[in-house]
């Protein structure tokens, strides 16, 4: 199991997230986020995460389900909440 790199707060997840993503994935996708995997997120926002971890501002990851389904999951700067949404959702 990866260890946690930051706390994810209070965790909400958008009704329309909620609606079409599988729990177990948005789970699995929130334990990534956590430990610093950044999903799918290319280079330039990897390396962005990387400072915001280090100096607590935002973060923000993206996902895939098993059907192909893009997904975000933000975690605000004063660590007091992370939100899983679709890009639609923003």
């Amino acid at each position: 199991m990866m260890n946690k790199a930051f706390q994810l707060g209070q965790t909400v997840i958008t009704p329309n997230a909620q609606e079409k993503l599988h729990p177990e994935e948005v789970v699995s996708a929130l334990r990534r986020h956590a430990a610093g995997d950044w999903g799918e997120c290319g280079p330039e926002d990897w390396k962005e995460n990387q400072f915001s971890l280090e100096r607590n501002l935002r973060l923000f990851s993206v996902y895939r389900d098993r059907n192909g389904v893009a997904f975000w999951i933000i975690t605000e700067a004063d660590r007091t909440a992370t939100t899983v949404l679709l890009p639609e959702d923003y």
